[in-house]
């Protein structure tokens, strides 16, 4: 169901599923370019995207997308990559610093929810396991190594030069592969295995 049908059956579950999965996406840009800026790329301090301002990093395609099949995208940070000391390593941090961001975050919710231990009906409860699953989600999809998603940033950061040619001609047509793939469920076996590793990582540090 998307987020619109939500909004008019169920405007409380609505505000719980939506507001967790905006600032997963917004904090998930929002560590691209901070990392990027430690590293010396002021590129996304200069254009304002260093802020958890909704309006500076929603996209009107991916939050109408969002609200109508659930699945949605903000803006990407620019990011200068040439102006990173390291190339390769600054690619491969700012890149997973995203995914970082959104594993941080299912971390704290799962542990939270262990800590406080809400009802699971209750409206923190719900929140911070919609939190959970959202970012597990957003980390585990963007691991996949298929441009523009960070997965495919952090391959090229191992990658040849050429291999790395190779990869990124992909990325024009990368977002239509991508909905294709996901269409025909080609990608839910490798979003259940990154998810598999997640959790299994997350058990380890909370058991």
């Amino acid at each position: 169901m998307g987020l619109l049908n939500l909004l008019i059956n169920d405007p409380v579950a609505f505000l719980l599923l939506a507001i967790p999965l905006l600032y997963s996406i917004i904090v998930h840009e929002l560590a691209h370019g901070w990392v990027a800026y430690r590293l010396g790329d002021p590129t996304a301090k200069y254009l304002g995207r260093l802020t958890l301002n909704p309006l500076k990093h929603l996209d009107p395609i991916g939050t109408a997308m969002l609200f109508i099949f659930g699945f949605g995208w903000a803006k990407p940070v620019p990011v200068d990559f040439t102006r990173l000391g390291n190339s390769r390593g600054g690619m491969i941090l700012v890149s997973a610093a995203g995914i970082i961001a959104n594993l941080i975050f299912a971390f704290l919710a799962i542990l939270t929810l262990r800590i406080l231990s809400p009802s699971p009906r209750g409206t923190i409860g719900q929140m911070l396991y919609f939190l959970a699953q959202i970012n597990i989600m957003l980390a585990s999809f963007n691991l996949i190594p298929i441009p523009p998603l960070d997965g495919s940033k952090i391959l090229m950061g191992f990658l040849s030069e050429r291999l790395q040619y190779t990869l990124a001609r992909l990325e024009p047509y990368g977002l239509f592969i991508i909905i294709g793939l996901l269409y025909l469920g080609a990608l839910d076996p490798v979003i259940g295995f990154f998810r598999w590793i997640i959790l299994a990582l997350i058990a380890l540090l909370i058991p």
